[in-house]
């Protein structure tokens, strides 16, 4: 197996402290103690951590800068390990006890594989009330149901709470103020565990009730760790994205705008269309049916200029089952199903975390 992370001290409580989180990471660690033993291991794996022990020798030995390294220290807020990690290149300085949870997050991620990459679709609603939520919510639950590990993240503040559509709102686990706070990398699997799930469907929403905006890093580090974890990232996100929320419209592969059959709302579509142009060019067009007026997806289309990827007909029964919280109901058959379906094949999204755990 691998080396996962390089343990470079001499100290026995930071190397065991260490090596006791590496078991809990599912990370494989190997030990060194002196200086040519971490400089002939310093390029393998793409996690070293440095006790501050040693950390002025290898600087003195000139290692050779990179990164990935942290330095490990049992000594909070002291100053000397802060010199000590600016010496040696260190990008983090974790203290020991009370770092342990980000430690063991930084290991777990280091222990999983970087070719693993989600398919990551946004969906956007031509005007208010397109459809883009329950579509968001559908084409999520359509990969759930082909077998694909899927995240439905909640990208729009104020839209109400993409949990709500699931009727997923009382199930514990963490929404977006709780992620608010991370930096750098985080582990796939801490963040599937901290989610509410049923099955092969987790979700990320927002909460009740007002909530700090989110930063870019924390943005970013989520849909670093999501794009990791899962085979399928469907974000919800509002027609006017803020500049963190745009991260993920240029972070996806494909961009869905839900248009209904009308002449208004093909016009409203136009101007949500050229911004999304700003930060995506793969736009792709999904009609809400019926028509009022016998406007067709193709005509509707050619007036956007995006390639028409589907038409559906709203369900009767939609409006009721998203009161209830009841989607998953109605999400095997009809037209909206059997298009998430076709658009899934279209998509051709990979099962790379399933692979992975076989391997």
């Amino acid at each position: 197996m691998a080396i996962t992370a390089l343990i470079a001290t001499r100290d026995p409580r930071i190397a065991d402290d260490l090596m006791r989180l590496a078991v809990a990471a599912n990370a494989q660690a190997v030990v060194v103690s002196t200086t040519d033993q971490a400089k002939s291991h310093w390029h393998q794996p793409p996690l070293v951590l440095v006790g501050d022990d040693l950390a002025e020798g290898l600087a003195a030995d000139g290692i050779a800068r990179r990164a990935g390294v942290v330095l490990v220290t049992t000594q909070v807020d002291a100053p000397d390990a802060f010199r000590a990690a600016v010496k040696v290149g260190a990008q983090d300085l974790a203290a020991l006890p009370s770092d342990e949870p980000w430690l063991v997050d930084a290991l777990a991620a280091a222990a999983e594989p970087y070719d693993a990459q989600a398919t990551t679709v946004c969906v956007v609603g031509g005007r208010g009330g397109a459809g883009a939520s329950v579509l968001s919510a559908m084409l999520s639950l359509a990969g759930a149901r082909n077998g694909l590990r899927t995240l439905l993240m909640d990208g729009d503040p104020l839209g109400g709470g993409i949990d709500l559509v699931l009727g997923q709102e009382a199930t514990p686990g963490s929404r977006w103020p709780d992620l608010a706070d991370r930096r750098g990398r985080l582990s796939a699997d801490t963040l599937r565990r901290s989610l509410p799930a049923v099955d092969e469907l987790s979700v990320l929403s927002w909460p009740r009730g007002d909530a700090e905006p989110l930063t870019a890093d924390a943005m970013n580090t989520v849909l670093d760790a999501a794009r990791r974890g899962f085979d399928l990232v469907v974000i919800d996100l509002a027609r006017d994205p803020g500049e963190t929320e745009r991260i993920a419209l240029r972070a996806a592969d494909h961009t869905v705008l839900v248009v209904p059959a009308e002449l208004r709302a093909t016009a409203a579509a136009d101007r949500v269309a050229a911004r999304l142009r700003r930060d995506t060019d793969d736009v792709r067009l999904i009609i809400r049916g019926p028509s009022p007026g016998g406007l067709s997806g193709d005509v509707i289309a050619e007036a956007l200029e995006l390639p028409l990827a589907g038409v559906f007909q709203e369900d009767r029964h939609l409006p009721a089952a998203v009161e209830r919280g009841d989607l998953v109901r109605l999400s095997r058959r009809g037209s909206l199903p059997d298009l998430c379906d076709a658009l899934i094949n279209d998509l051709k999204p990979r099962s790379l975390t399933h692979e992975t755990e076989a391997a």
